[in-house]
């Protein structure tokens, strides 16, 4: 019985004289494993990070309510409740939510000189993530202003170049209606609508001077996945009802865009899968192809070893060990590659990649690819240790 160490020492001096025919294959199985262990690392942060910016795609991940009595002067207006609210927050899968003015308030000012006209709009502290908006200069308002009513504002970047061109509009004023506000940011990023030419205030600001006009009806849900959108539109009448009346509710998916979203990424996924599973294979054969190979041209070898006393074990455990030691070579190969893709991808992604996520899918892939090693190499060894020794031996 040959010792486990000399076995091993065999195998890896083996795989070493034979690098130059074994090299497509390692790169085969280690551009697999990078693949797959890149993918399952990074798979829920590239996913979070497609939802957040959906709305290139129409904002499928954005569900719209509102009550239809808010165009209606005859019906009792209808307005979104503090703890309505806060149940909706609630809700799994909501990332984001907030009201606003259903009702624009289109304002013409009479400016520099000149006339523009701006739609108002009355938005809570929610309402900057809900809407995919960020402050390209100054900051935004919060929940502090929205609870005062301060005379602040916000302006969309067309408004602003509008009324300042290249002038900075932070710290300025602007006369809307009888009063001054002071403008604290200007607004851009990827926008649900047009909201590059609002102008938008404190909502409580809005309600108090609107003499009940411009109340809180208008709702937007920002979920945290698609995934999530069809069961919390489907949650939002039951947990508004729970609080308030909801007559004349009205929830608005863009359920188009939805199901062209989730088309669209089951076939990117189903790609990619395909993808690594079609190099993982193709290493895979190369693996058994190889030690084929290798057992043909070491048959006289096998004799030689049987005739001096080697158990089919023993020839059986070596040639395992020559696959396997040729399976985890191109792991390791490949967890390297993956480490460095994981970490530029996390930079470009501006995220940070858990290590411990990266070092679980490593260490299954380091399994998966010991399997691999055990299949692809078990024919040949068997092969090898079922050959008859002076058969063998007369092998040319």
């Amino acid at each position: 019985m040959i010792a486990l160490h000399d076995i091993l020492h065999i195998s890896v001096r083996q795989v070493f004289r034979q690098r130059r025919r074994s090299l497509g294959v390692v790169f085969a199985v280690a551009l697999g494993t990078a693949s797959l262990i890149t993918m399952l690392t990074l798979g829920d942060q590239l996913k979070k990070d497609m939802n957040r910016d959906l709305d290139l795609l129409g904002g499928a991940t954005i569900i719209f309510g509102g009550f239809t009595t808010a165009t209606d002067t005859t019906a009792p207006r209808k307005f979104f409740m503090p703890e309505t609210m806060d149940a909706i927050r609630a809700i799994p899968g909501v990332e984001s939510a907030s009201v606003a003015t259903e009702h624009v308030d289109w304002l013409s000012l009479l400016w520099r000189g000149k006339t523009i006209a701006t739609p108002i709009l009355g938005v809570d502290e929610h309402y900057w993530h809900s809407s995919s908006l960020t402050a390209i200069k100054g900051t935004l308002f919060g929940a502090r202003e929205v609870k005062r009513g301060t005379r602040v504002c916000v302006l969309g970047e067309e408004i602003a170049r509008s009324l300042f061109g290249d002038e900075n509009p932070i710290g300025q004023y602007l006369p809307i209606r009888t009063e001054v506000y002071k403008i604290i940011g200007v607004v851009g990023g990827l926008q649900v609508g047009d909201r590059k030419k609002f102008t938008m205030l404190p909502l409580s600001s809005v309600v108090s001077r609107s003499d009940g006009l411009m109340r809180a009806d208008r709702l937007i849900v920002r979920c945290r996945t698609w995934d999530d959108v069809t069961p919390v539109a489907a949650m939002i009448p039951g947990v508004l009802a729970r609080h308030q009346d909801p007559s004349f509710l009205k929830i608005d998916v863009a359920q188009q865009q939805l199901e062209r979203v989730v088309s669209m990424v089951w076939w990117i996924q189903l790609f990619v899968t395909v993808s690594i599973a079609a190099t993982l294979t193709v290493g895979g054969f190369g693996i058994w192809n190889g030690m084929m190979s290798s057992v043909t041209a070491r048959t006289r070898e096998i004799g030689l070893k049987k005739a001096m006393g080697a158990e089919r074990n023993d020839i059986l455990a070596q040639f395992l060990c020559e696959a396997l030691t040729l399976s985890l070579s191109a792991a390791a190969v490949g967890i390297i590659l993956a480490f460095c893709i994981v970490q530029t991808a996390g930079s470009y992604l501006e995220a940070s990649p858990s290590l411990a996520l990266f070092a679980l899918n490593a260490g299954m892939s380091f399994l998966f690819s010991a399997l691999l090693g055990v299949i692809t190499g078990f024919y040949p060894a068997q092969r090898a240790a079922r050959m008859d020794a002076v058969a063998a031996l007369r092998y040319e």
